[in-house]
């Protein structure tokens, strides 16, 4: 972990001559030490979200909590928003796609926000823990198949492995057919990518799904939201739809690979359980890093600052879980304490679905490949310079090439074994080919054919 800046290293944009930049390399190469300078003007502090878009960001856990249990003082509704409504928003700024208002249970509030996010917490309800310890596995060994025995003997986790797996588990929940689960998977890739057009194939894609849905229900996560007592529109529907996968995805992704490096890297304490670095991960590298932007709805003072009504008030979960004042109470601290998932009304309603997915698929990375290691240190590795999420750019691992197989796990780690022990998932019972699949058409059509063994 690099080393925080002391009083004489200020960030560039320091508020002295501008505010704090938290985005570009200078942020990405070293967060935390952002971080700590930004505590130096109290529990927040105004930054740059993006160029010529300003907000407050809190770095305090207290202040954070306040914040997010306060409804009262505190929505999200942003199309309260001062600058944006005054135009003084770039029309093409990066900042506008996770801010901007959007009919669904993140951007709501009171009773809107209470019949939504019932119709969220319902559905995600139904969904089966063992199937979805079983979805997971399936997905990660069809991943591990299509470079595990390669003779290079070696593989970039972030791409090849901790972006496609959750993107797979999804739309297998979403009930999705081949070609419609390539294009939300092609559509939500590209969102986060910035490729143009993006929102359109997604939209698209998910349209079509819900259609389908309507001339054929089934036992899955969309039909469950459109069957809900809340009786959804269906663009209503298609809106959870994105933040399920917006709020699921990416994050997933940040966590499998940050934790995945924890447990590989040469400070992790043999013996613990990856349930430890999926913690860790969540408490000292949050992957939603800066989000959760709040609108006061009067002017409100908070520890000497001033936020004023209608102007963004941005969580930092980075900045809070690693607050200072926190060190010498972690140890009381329930493991459940940090804010990687929020609090309050708009907490994360898939927080245990989301634990269950990432210690999975750890799980399943080390019990098939037992001798897989990292090519380089662990404080060596990048992150991303975006303000939204803490995750890796890369994560080189090397390992023994062979041929994996669904059907019997390698218990190469006994803890992880143990983990698995305790949750009986029966595993799938096609075998994993080593080659590369020949099925023509998308991501998700691939991998449904290899589950077929076409």
């Amino acid at each position: 972990m690099q080393q925080p800046l002391d009083a004489q290293e200020i960030p560039p944009g320091c508020p002295a001559h501008g505010n704090v930049q938290l985005y570009g390399p200078s942020f990405g190469a070293d967060p935390d030490g952002h971080y700590a300078h930004l505590r130096s003007f109290g529990p927040s502090a105004p930054v740059d979200i993006a160029p010529d878009v300003q907000v407050e960001l809190i770095t305090s856990y207290d202040a954070a909590l306040y914040v997010l249990q306060n409804p009262a003082s505190f929505v999200r509704d942003s199309r309260r928003w001062n600058a944006l409504n005054e135009g003084r928003v770039p029309a093409d700024s990066p900042a506008l796609p996770m801010m901007s208002y959007r009919p669904n249970a993140l951007f709501s509030d009171g009773a809107a926000h209470a019949r939504l996010r019932q119709a969220v917490t319902d559905s995600l309800a139904t969904v089966n823990e063992l199937q979805l310890v079983r979805q997971t596995q399936q997905s990660a060994d069809y991943l591990i198949s299509r470079f595990s025995s390669e003779p290079r003997g070696q593989a970039e986790l972030i791409a090849e492995y901790a972006q496609p797996l959750p993107l797979l588990v999804f739309s297998d929940l979403f009930g999705c057919p081949p070609e419609i689960g390539d294009r939300v998977i092609a559509g939500i890739s590209g969102i986060f990518e910035g490729t143009p057009g993006s929102d359109e194939v997604l939209g698209g894609a998910l349209t079509e799904l819900i259609a389908l849905k309507r001339r054929r229900p089934a036992a899955d996560l969309t039909t469950r939201l459109m069957e809900h007592s809340a009786q959804l529109t269906d663009e209503e529907v298609l809106h959870q739809l994105v933040t399920l996968l917006s709020g699921g995805t990416a994050p997933l992704t940040a966590a499998i690979g940050t934790s995945s490096a924890l447990y590989l890297g040469d400070e992790w304490q043999t013996g613990l359980p990856v349930e430890d670095a999926i913690a860790q991960s969540l408490w000292n590298y949050a992957p939603i890093a800066n989000y959760a932007a709040h609108y006061p709805t009067h002017d409100v003072e908070l520890g000497g600052r001033l936020l004023r009504a209608n102007d963004p008030v941005l969580v930092s979960f980075a900045a809070a879980n690693t607050d200072p004042k926190l060190t010498e109470h972690r140890q009381q601290l329930s493991a459940k304490a940090h804010l990687a998932f929020g609090a309050g009304p708009h907490a994360c309603p898939a927080k245990d679905p989301a634990f269950m997915i990432a210690v999975t698929a750890v799980e399943t990375l080390l019990n098939r490949l037992p001798d897989v290691e990292m090519r380089v240190p662990f404080k060596t590795l990048t992150w991303a310079p975006t303000p939204w999420s803490r995750s890796l750019v890369t994560l080189p691992v090397r390992f023994t090439p062979r041929a994996v197989s669904s059907a019997a796990a390698e218990p190469a780690r006994p803890q992880a074994q143990a983990s698995q022990q305790s949750t009986p998932a029966a595993r799938s019972s096609r075998p994993t080919t080593s080659a590369a699949p020949q099925h023509k058409g998308g991501m998700f059509s691939r991998f449904l054919a290899w589950t077929r063994g076409e």
